[in-house]
């Protein structure tokens, strides 16, 4: 089993920044890719931004030049790294890691953190 637990989340005012963390650990062998989720209410989840073991990195169009996605591999981490936030991206932020275990590769998602922009 692998947990995921993240950090960072908060209320910041528009235009602020906040810097996401998500940490993995248990029976890893090694972490395909790691990727940050949204879900604001009563909207679908999204993805936000993914980032590969080697480090290639995909990110939705909206927070194209904002957020910036990175990962410590030694840590088994990833950091979603949020500026000039606006009150649109106010939701709950989910951690989402695919890791390489002896029998295959299973699917992990963290607890969720809340984003709030708002002044």
């Amino acid at each position: 089993q692998v947990q995921l637990v993240e950090s960072g989340g908060g209320l910041v005012q528009p235009g602020g920044s906040l810097r996401l963390s998500c940490a993995a650990s248990g029976s890893i062998l090694t972490i395909v890719d790691m990727g940050w989720y949204r879900q604001a209410p009563g909207k679908q989840r999204e993805l936000v931004a993914s980032i590969t073991s080697g480090g290639f990195t995909n990110s939705a169009d909206s927070v194209k030049g904002r957020f910036t996605i990175s990962r410590d591999n030694a840590k088994n981490s990833a950091y979603l790294q949020m500026n000039n936030l606006k009150p649109e991206d106010t939701a709950v932020y989910y951690c989402n890691a695919h890791v390489q275990q002896r029998f295959g590769v299973g699917d992990y998602w963290g607890q969720g953190t809340q984003v709030t922009v708002s002044s």
